[in-house]
């Protein structure tokens, strides 16, 4: 049986590569785009075209993804409610609590909030 800190450990070394393209779908079903995926990661990260491109291209996992992220918005810590079961504010370990705030963020754009709204202004 995986313990806690085993199933945080799979999640860090998944390929930040390989979970895009799932935003994007998720984006997509629910009549939002790319373009707002990527404000969206860009906001909360400092990466821009180029260098998201590069992180993806590199295959980095999603720990090396935060690690090397540019800048994490100073505004991370308006990001609140819950995912995957979890109070995103209420999370302890500081790099899942990065992942969880872009889930969330992610999650905002699916469920139909305004742009200004999740990017917080």
């Amino acid at each position: 049986m995986a313990t806690a800190q085993q199933n945080m450990e799979r999640v860090f070394k998944m390929s930040f590569a390989g979970l895009y393209p799932m935003y994007i779908q998720k984006a997509n079903k629910k009549g939002r785009t790319q373009e707002e995926v990527d404000t969206i990661l860009y906001w909360l990260t400092g990466y821009n075209e180029k260098t998201m491109q590069k992180q993806m291209e590199k295959k980095v996992s999603l720990e090396t993804f935060f690690d090397e992220a540019p800048k994490l918005n100073p505004n991370v810590h308006l990001i609140t409610g819950v995912v995957c079961g979890c109070r995103v504010e209420e999370i302890e370990h500081p790099l899942m609590q990065k992942i969880r705030y872009m889930d969330k963020l992610i999650d905002e754009l699916a469920k139909g909030k305004a742009m200004e709204k999740i990017l917080r202004k």
